[in-house]
């Protein structure tokens, strides 16, 4: 996702006179198709998050279109505090990009994980957050979050995801995106981990026509109009799946819903990160498996 970002971000510069990059001193070499064409607009703010996202904060106010990218615990929780004084509170147009998200760098250990990213900026006033799935959604949410006035979250994936959105499929901010449709189980979930739901849904065990997968991938403002009608479908099982903690992600958001609304719903089964370290080792595979996030994991959950 984060060579997808790149081409993106490259062909927009071109378009856009008034996109700049700020780099937290990662990914240098992937931008360098984009400081070609845009070297005065590509800035290498080192390491030093905090001071960045201040920045930015200071060009967006003044009438640029700043867009930040460096691996996501030093993109959000590291620097908080600007995000929720420098862009929130100022509703200023800052698109705020965290690469490597949820365990893509989890053989780094726990300095490296973001799990709580969605849970912290989530609970910032008059911020979008977004969790794209695949590439396309990625671009999509892009686009549209340059033509929004307020600032955006999206935290996206590392390398190698493969595509999971149907080439017809319209995506948009505030929507959800249906990967497959299907009429007893629905999994709701956000990012690459969906890859993982589509691999159980498709399983040469289980009737094809069994389980729906769902991109959420717009977690704030959450598609409330679409989970109303799935509730009408009468689905047998809602399964919310995120590679995040289990406390304040998108299950924490569709449980907040549920019960705000008084609305009775079928079973929910949360598969999330558990409320603590990971002290384990290993790359994202293995970590997913580890904490039960892997598609054999979900595939018991649907047959059971």
């Amino acid at each position: 996702m984060r060579t997808a970002f790149a081409k993106e971000i490259t062909n927009i510069a071109e378009m856009r006179k008034d996109v700049v990059l700020l780099s937290g001193d990662i990914g240098n070499r992937m931008f360098d198709d984009f400081k070609l064409i845009a070297n005065s607009r590509f800035f290498n703010c080192g390491i030093a998050e905090s001071n960045m996202m201040s920045v930015a904060s200071g060009m967006a106010l003044c009438g640029l279109r700043p867009i930040i990218y460096t691996i996501t615990p030093f993109t959000t929780i590291r620097c908080l505090e600007q995000i929720k004084i420098g862009a929130a509170y100022h509703k200023v147009p800052v698109i705020i990009i965290g690469t490597g998200s949820g365990l893509s760098y989890a053989e780094l250990g726990a300095t490296h994980h973001s799990l709580d990213d969605v849970s912290v900026i989530r609970s910032i006033p008059d911020i979008r957050v977004l969790a794209p799935c695949d590439s396309s959604e990625l671009k999509a949410f892009l686009h549209q979050s340059l033509q929004s006035e307020f600032p955006t979250y999206m935290r996206i994936g590392k390398k190698g995801e493969p595509i999971l959105t149907k080439e017809s499929s319209k995506i948009e901010i505030g929507k959800a995106n249906i990967l497959k449709d299907g009429n007893d189980i629905i999994i709701l979930g956000i990012g690459p981990i969906l890859n993982e739901a589509l691999e159980a849904a498709n399983n040469k065990n289980i009737d094809r026509e069994k389980v729906s997968v769902v991109s959420m991938g717009s977690v704030k403002p959450l598609d409330t109009n679409f989970l109303n009608q799935i509730n009408k479908r009468k689905f047998k099982k809602w399964i919310i799946l995120e590679e995040h903690s289990i406390i304040g992600g998108l299950g924490s958001s569709i449980i907040e819903w549920k019960i705000d609304n008084k609305i009775k719903t079928p079973e929910i089964k949360r598969m999330a990160a558990p409320d603590k370290f990971i002290h384990n080792l290993g790359n994202q595979k293995y970590i997913r498996k580890e904490i039960g996030l892997d598609s054999n994991s979900i595939l018991q959950e649907i047959i059971f």
